[in-house]
């Protein structure tokens, strides 16, 4: 449940490409309405990030919620799988009021 590492397990897997996509994370990707999200970005994210929640009881499994900019600034949040042999991308979005009054900060 250590964040740290949780976090170098998941940049490992991405660099490794021990990665898979989800459809939802897939649509997220293009149908963000802040913008496309390219698969670099979410890289970058997850190698500069850190991670803001841990949900290590969730329904289908251990997941947590990175946050991290791109090299560009652009905020990105991605919740992964955190105890699987393959990284599980379930989604990506940017941060966006209502929900989020900064990238890291909900509104509640």
């Amino acid at each position: 449940h250590d964040p740290e590492q949780i976090i170098h397990r998941i940049r490992r897997q991405f660099r490794g490409r021990q990665y898979r996509l989800t459809d939802h994370a897939e649509d997220e990707m293009v149908d963000e309405e802040t913008g496309r999200i390219r698969l670099s970005e979410i890289e970058e994210a997850l190698l500069n990030g850190s991670i803001l929640e841990n949900y290590p009881n969730a329904n289908r499994g251990p997941c947590c919620l990175v946050y991290g900019r791109t090299e560009a600034g652009r905020p990105l949040h991605v919740v992964c799988s955190t105890a699987r042999e393959v990284l599980f991308v379930i989604t990506v979005y940017q941060p966006t009021p209502p929900t989020w009054t900064t990238p890291t900060q909900r509104d509640y």
